[in-house]
C-alpha cells in the first residue's frame, strides 16, 4: 500500500505545482492543458504516457481536439475511498509540468 499524503503535505506540494488544483472530492489533483491542435495534444499525451509507464503510475485523462485533462490520484493509497493523494502523484505532476 502507498502512503497517503497529509493535508499539510498536499497544500505544500500544490503551492509548488503550477496550474494544478484539487479535484472536487479532494482525492486527486487535476490540470487542463490547451495546445495548438490535435497533433500537439496527442504528442504531449505520448510523452506523458512514457513518463507514467516508467513510474508505473498512470493518469486518468481525456482528450478533445487540442485539450487534455489529467487527473492524478493513487488508488492504492486509500482503496476504500477510491484513492487519495500520494507522493507519486505530486512527483508525476512535477514531471508533466517539466514537459511544457
Amino acid at each position: 500500500m502507498v502512503e497517503k499524503l497529509s493535508d499539510i503535505e498536499c497544500e505544500t506540494w500544490l503551492a509548488a505545482l503550477t496550474d494544478w488544483s484539487l479535484t472536487d472530492n479532494g482525492q486527486g489533483i487535476v490540470r487542463e492543458f490547451a495546445f495548438g491542435d490535435f497533433s500537439e495534444a496527442f504528442a504531449f499525451m505520448t510523452r506523458v504516457a512514457i513518463l507514467a509507464e516508467k513510474r508505473d503510475h498512470h493518469p486518468e485523462w481525456s482528450n478533445v481536439y487540442n485539450r487534455v485533462r489529467i487527473v492524478l490520484t493513487t488508488h492504492d493509497a486509500a482503496p476504500e475511498e477510491g484513492g487519495a493523494l500520494s507522493l507519486r502523484d505530486m512527483k508525476l505532476a512535477k514531471k508533466i509540468n517539466a514537459l511544457l
